[in-house]
């Protein structure tokens, strides 16, 4: 099970490198495309800290995930969400 754990740690850091290189692609776009974004996954990783045990508050698990703090992320990379976009993660969520 250690190594298991393992893996999943460090596809997860994967992911997060990922998202990182991948400023361009938008929470909004995530939400759109795949239901979750790196709100989302922040999120997790504070609610599955508390059931360890473990205080990880949301915007410590923001940090983590952006890699910067979330408000230096949204004045740097966040872009204003079209009226186009916000319709289709309307139709994406409630079909």
């Amino acid at each position: 099970m250690e190594k298991a754990q393992e893996i999943k740690a460090r596809a997860f850091d994967r992911l997060i490198n990922h998202l990182d290189n991948r400023k361009d692609v938008q929470n909004i776009d995530l939400m759109i495309l795949a239901n979750f974004c790196r709100n989302c996954l922040s999120n997790w990783m504070s609610e599955e800290a508390e059931k360890i045990g473990v205080e990880l508050d949301k915007e410590e698990a923001r940090e983590y995930v952006y890699k910067m703090p979330y408000s230096v992320w949204k004045e740097k990379y966040q872009e204003e969400v079209s009226e186009e976009k916000l319709q289709q993660f309307k139709k994406a969520k409630y079909g």
